[in-house]
């Protein structure tokens, strides 16, 4: 009883202290690094919101993405339907969610297996599968937008900056709806260039 009960106090204390120093190297792993040439930044008046695009999920769709945003299209564009505990809409010139861009429509990709959660970003559009264009929807809530699993392509989701989007008016359209300050991709913003530059040679002395 005795050599069982030593036992038991030496593996009640080695088995915390492994834990703990897996927990370490755990937290010590560096997350992936986000890629700039499929990350956008849509400014808010309340703040920046941070997306990644799903190129692997909807190729065709995250390409139309990317020409319409490096046009300036989404800049000023309203968000003309916000409905509580489903969703925001944006991308229509109009402001009435009757229109889109200059460009042809895009064929759905849909995806059977990818769930929608708080933060999805998927393609409005029309009855028609294939009409998607310009306009978009971010999902507020984990299951607001279950419906549209395998109906709706998902091209994106926020990975920060969801609470401002939580901050934008609701209505059918609001009375004063908010507006896309500006949207770019992170590999064209601000400070893009000066980040990939090569350092300025030394001076000689």
């Amino acid at each position: 009883m005795r050599r069982s009960t030593s036992l038991a106090l030496a593996l009640a204390t080695v088995i915390p202290v492994a834990a703990l120093l897996a927990g370490a190297v755990v937290a010590q792993a560096p997350a992936p690094a986000a890629d700039p040439a499929n990350t956008l930044v849509m400014e808010l008046k309340t703040g920046k919101v941070t997306i990644q695009l799903r190129p692997d999920l909807a190729p065709k769709h995250v390409e139309r993405i990317k020409t319409l945003t490096k046009q300036g299209f989404y800049n000023g564009l309203k968000f003309h339907r916000v409905i509580e505990g489903f969703m925001a809409q944006t991308g229509d010139p109009t402001g009435t969610g009757s229109s889109g861009s200059k460009l042809g429509n895009v064929p759905a990709e849909f995806s059977a297996t990818e769930n929608y959660r708080r933060g999805t970003i998927g393609a409005a559009r029309t009855a028609d599968p294939n009409s998607a264009n310009s306009q978009f929807f971010i999902c507020f809530t984990d299951f607001g937008c279950d419906m549209l699993k395998g109906k709706y392509t998902i091209w994106g989701k926020v990975t920060a900056g969801m609470q401002y989007v939580d901050a934008i008016k609701r209505g059918e359209p609001p009375s004063q709806p908010d507006t896309i300050i500006k949207m770019y991709l992170a590999s064209d913003g601000p400070g893009a260039a000066a980040a990939g530059a090569a350092p300025a040679p030394a001076k000689k002395q």
